[in-house]
C-alpha cells in the first residue's frame, strides 16, 4: 500500500481552485492555505488543501480561527518535511526573495526577534524578485540592478515598477561585481569592450538576474550585439555556477560577484561596486517589521556575521536610500 504523501505546487492549486497563483499566495500569506518550500519550489500537500476547502464550506476560514501555519523548510531536495507545533496566531509569514547568503542571516535575525514574522526564503534574481513583490508573492526583495542611463542601481527599476506604492529602500551592502576569467586571462581581457572579441564565449546568467541585467545594461552601452557572443543564450543559476563553468574551460569569461571567483579558483577582474539594497512597502501592517528591520541592520551582532564572510562593504547599511512619503 503507498502512504506517500501528494503535494502540488501554487501553479497546480491555482489551475485546481480556478485562481489566479496570486490568490493562492494570498492565501497563505494569510495563514488560510498551510504550505512549506522544498528548494526553490513552494508546496501544499493535498491533505492541507482538502482542509481549507472543507474550512471554506463550512465558514471556518477567517483568520482570527485558523489554527494554519507556513512551515519554513530548508532549501533541501526531500519532499518530506516535519511539522511544527502550530505557531501562535500573532506570527505571520514573511517571504524573503533574493539570492546572497546575507539574505539567509537577515532572515535568522529576524526570525529569532520578536516582530511576530516567520520568514519564508525565495532564491530569485533581483528583477523577477521585484516583480513578485509587485504582484503580492514577495514581502521583502533584494535588488543590484544596474542601470546605464543614469549609471545607478536598483531605485530607477523600483520607481518604475512601484509606482503608486509606498514603499522603502535600504541598503544591505556594496560587493565587487567584474569578469570571472580562465587562470592567466590567456585571453587579456580587462573590460565591457572585450565583449567585441570574435569568439569570445560566456557562461551567461539566467534572464532577471541582476548579473544578468548588469551585462546587458554595458553591452547595450558599449553597441554590442548580445546575439554575437557564443553562450550568451545559455543561462546558469547562480554565480557559483557560472565560475565554475569558466574554471572548467567551457566558457572564456562569465559576470559576476568576487566571492565566488574565491570558491571556484578563477581569476577575477573587479569592474564595479554592486549597491545591494532591500526594498519592502509601507503599510500600516508592517510597522513591527520595518522597526525589526532597522534594529538588526544597525545591530553590531549582525554586521558581525556579515563582516565574517568577507567581501562585503557595510559602510552604509541601514541607510534609507530613498522613501516615499
Amino acid at each position: 500500500m503507498n502512504n506517500q504523501t501528494v503535494s502540488y505546487t501554487t501553479e497546480e492549486i491555482a489551475d485546481m481552485l480556478k485562481v489566479s497563483k496570486l490568490t493562492v499566495y494570498d492565501l497563505i500569506k494569510k495563514g488560510d492555505l498551510r504550505a512549506y518550500r522544498v528548494g526553490r519550489q513552494m508546496r501544499i500537500d493535498e491533505e492541507d488543501l482538502e482542509a481549507y476547502k472543507e474550512s471554506s464550506k463550512s465558514g471556518q476560514a477567517n483568520r482570527s480561527n485558523q489554527q494554519s501555519e507556513v512551515l519554513k523548510v530548508s532549501a533541501s531536495p526531500s519532499v518530506t518535511a516535519n511539522r511544527a507545533s502550530p505557531p501562535p496566531r500573532s506570527e505571520y509569514q514573511l517571504i524573503i526573495s533574493g539570492q546572497d547568503i546575507s539574505l539567509d542571516l537577515l532572515a535568522n535575525a529576524i526570525e529569532k526577534g520578536k516582530s511576530g514574522y516567520r520568514p519564508l526564503r525565495s532564491y530569485t534574481g533581483s528583477l523577477n524578485s521585484l516583480v513578485s513583490m509587485y504582484r503580492g508573492e514577495a514581502d521583502l526583495v533584494s535588488l543590484h540592478l544596474f542601470d546605464g542611463d543614469t549609471g545607478t542601481y536598483n531605485i530607477p527599476y523600483v520607481k518604475r515598477m512601484l509606482v503608486g506604492h509606498s514603499y522603502m529602500v535600504v541598503n544591505l551592502l556594496f560587493r565587487t561585481a567584474g569578469l570571472y576569467v580562465q587562470k592567466g586571462n590567456p585571453k587579456g581581457l580587462s573590460g565591457w569592450r572585450d565583449f567585441k572579441m570574435p569568439g569570445l564565449t560566456i557562461a551567461n546568467r539566467e534572464k532577471g538576474s541582476g548579473a544578468r541585467v548588469l551585462l546587458d545594461e554595458k553591452l547595450r552601452m558599449e553597441g554590442i550585439s548580445a546575439k554575437s557572443i557564443p553562450g550568451y543564450k545559455t543561462e546558469e543559476l547562480n554565480h557559483i555556477a557560472v565560475a565554475a563553468k569558466v574554471a572548467a574551460g567551457k566558457a572564456d569569461v562569465g559576470v559576476g560577484i568576487e566571492k565566488a571567483a574565491q570558491l571556484t579558483g578563477v581569476d577575477f577582474i573587479p569592474l564595479i561596486q554592486e549597491q545591494y539594497d532591500i526594498v519592502l512597502f509601507k503599510t500600516e501592517e508592517n510597522v513591527r517589521l520595518r522597526e525589526s528591520l532597522q534594529a538588526i541592520l544597525q545591530s553590531m551582532s549582525f554586521r558581525n556575521e556579515l563582516e565574517s564572510l568577507g567581501g562585503y562593504d557595510l559602510s552604509s547599511m541601514g541607510r534609507i536610500i530613498y522613501e516615499t512619503e
